[in-house]
């Protein structure tokens, strides 16, 4: 449509021109402007925040935990020396020397066992698993005072402390007469003496006595043990603490061989813990043993270095109904699960 047919024509001429030209400003106006970007926000997915990964916990980890095993034990019936030393980690032979025993198969019932060395004084809070290690009672120190001495001080010393002591002798100036020629002679008079208390001593804290000294927890190596399967076979039998089973059961031909899970020293080697036929249990450091059980051949003696791997007994059926391995790996002498420790199958 024209421009002009928006301008009625009986306006006058003057107007219809003003009319138009205000028209053809507004229409180029509007030409040049330019559409805003749509944006379609139903093509883009809602950003979401990344899945956070399951933290895996670490099946060896014992930080923080303390030591659970008593100072003494108190034998029971039916306990034997091997049996303790292993319910609570130890070589039987160091419990022996520790109670003086000379007989190793001869503990009564109602004995008193201790679990540490003779002078080991170290105890472990239950708590907080810090070692705290008794200090023997602060010493009392005798002191000798200097006797106070019970004279009063010269005025003369205590006008020294003044602001207004004066080391020059004041002149004094009076008219001359006999009297004051004896004066003059005679000297000075003596000072007056001023009895001054001396000043009063708060009383001495009595010390007070030393309280244990906490030792730091230190992080150990004890639980960085690499761990091997001691046999192949099937297992039979899973660890159970509900049900008291204190390992697992590998079953196996008679004569598979049987290797140490990881090296140490091996501690015990017979038969004298009833359950568990030929025996074989290898210290590896302070806080781990392992156990092998059931063995038909015992191949390894006691106070022997094993290297993880090396061959320590064939497989067997002593004190068991069927051919099978009992294996067990114990913390501070608690038994533990050793598929937590073992690589995958």
């Amino acid at each position: 449509m024209p421009l002009r047919g928006f301008i009625p024509a009986r306006w006058p001429a003057p107007w219809r021109w003003i009319a138009l030209a205000l028209l053809v400003t507004f229409v180029a106006g509007c030409a040049s402007r330019t559409r805003a970007p749509v944006e379609d926000r139903a093509a883009t997915p809602p950003r979401t925040a990344p899945d956070a990964a399951a933290p895996v916990p670490s099946a060896t980890s014992f930080a923080g935990e303390a030591d659970w095993r008593p100072a003494t034990y108190t034998v029971k019936r039916g306990d034997t020396l091997y049996q303790v030393a292993l319910d609570h980690g130890l070589d039987y032979r160091e419990l022996a020397a520790w109670n003086s025993l000379e007989n190793i198969n001869l503990i009564r019932v109602g004995q008193v066992l201790r679990l540490t060395a003779p002078g080991d004084t170290a105890t472990t809070s239950s708590t907080s698993g810090a070692v705290t290690t008794p200090l023997k009672p602060a010493s009392v120190v005798a002191e000798s005072r200097a006797p106070t001495s019970t004279a009063p001080p010269a005025a003369a010393a205590v006008a020294r402390n003044s602001d207004n002591f004066k080391s020059s002798p004041k002149a004094v100036k009076e008219p001359y007469s006999e009297q004051a020629v004896r004066d003059v002679a005679r000297g000075p008079p003596a000072p007056e003496v001023v009895a001054v208390a001396p000043p009063a001593m708060a009383p001495r804290p009595e010390p007070k006595p030393e309280l244990p000294r906490i030792a730091p927890a230190q992080a150990s190596d004890d639980d960085k043990i690499d761990w091997v399967w001691p046999a192949k076979g099937k297992i039979v039998g899973s660890f159970s603490e509900t049900a008291n089973l204190k390992g697992i059961d590998i079953a196996g031909a008679a004569g598979t061989p049987v290797i140490a899970s990881a090296g140490g020293t091996v501690v015990y080697a017979g038969t004298g813990l009833r359950g568990y036929g030929k025996l074989v249990i290898v210290k590896h450091n302070k806080s781990f043993l392992s156990a092998y059980a059931h063995n038909r051949e015992i191949l390894v003696k006691e106070g022997q270095e094993v290297t993880r791997g090396q061959k320590i007994a064939e497989m067997g059926n002593s004190d068991s109904a069927e051919v099978k391995l009992h294996f067990e790996i114990r913390r501070l002498g608690k038994p533990m699960d050793p598929v937590r420790f073992l690589p995958p199958a």
